[in-house]
């Protein structure tokens, strides 16, 4: 429940259309929901303007759908990360109107219509083809907490000429979030070129010597461009939260 439907909550209360105990019927899973295996954070919409992320990985279907049942009473969105195709089908079985992104891992079942920010741009830049579910990862989360986002994939820097001929994108964009593997250089030189805040996101893509991401990650640590900082290996949905925070501070303003 985030502060516009806490506000509805009240005015109905003071217009007479709901009573005081319809009201606290309502408020009583404030602020959380001890469910034994999870306790749901229902006031974090009220803290931050976004409610509780589901991450799916090693949780059971049971336990995903008993966590979204009680987000759905509160009439929060419900977005899942790290959930497999699989799950994602039994999930869905039970909620039809939930959207699964199989490239990001992601399911999505809205409350509400989402309708992106009317100013400021998100920019996803990925080094290469195979960074590309961790920078569709940061999309859908961005997208899903009412941003716009444009993507640019495959213009690494060993054909960093397929980067330049999109100039206009570039002085659009408010935010980076900039994808890559291998050696992680991508990022320092977006950082380079924009006077924009750049996210850094290494990836676990390359050989032997990539360590799993930890020479992207070392590589993207020690950039000589100050306006680069960095998430953790393949935390997609980390860049595409610390982007829309970004954004939305930009359109507040």
């Amino acid at each position: 429940m985030d502060a516009k439907a806490i506000r509805k909550l009240l005015e109905s209360v003071s217009r007479g259309r709901l009573t005081v105990d319809q009201a606290l019927d309502q408020l009583k899973r404030l602020p959380f929901e001890d469910l034994s295996y999870a306790c749901v954070d229902h006031h974090r919409s009220l803290r931050k303007g976004f409610p509780e992320v589901i991450f799916g990985e090693g949780k059971s279907v049971e336990q995903i759908q008993g966590v979204m049942e009680a987000m759905v009473d509160q009439q929060d969105t419900v977005m899942i990360t790290r959930v497999s195709a699989e799950k994602a089908k039994a999930i869905m079985a039970k909620y039809p109107k939930a959207t699964y992104h199989p490239e990001a891992h992601m399911l999505v079942l809205a409350s509400k219509p989402i309708e992106p920010a009317s100013t400021g741009l998100i920019m996803v830049i990925a080094a290469g083809t195979s960074d590309i579910p961790v920078a569709e990862e940061a999309q859908v989360t961005a997208r899903t907490m009412g941003h716009r986002v444009e993507s640019l994939y495959d213009v690494g820097v060993s054909g960093i000429h397929r980067l330049m001929r999109h100039d206009k994108l570039w002085t659009e964009a408010s935010v980076f979030i900039v994808v890559a593997g291998m050696e992680g250089a991508l990022p320092s030189v977006v950082g380079g070129l924009v006077d924009k805040p750049v996210i850094a996101v290494p990836t676990s893509i390359g050989y032997g010597s990539s360590f799993g991401g930890i020479t992207a990650l070392l590589g993207m640590l020690n950039s000589c461009a100050s306006n680069v900082t960095v998430v953790n290996i393949d935390n997609g949905f980390g860049a595409g939260y610390v982007a829309a925070t970004i954004n939305a501070l930009a359109n507040s303003s």
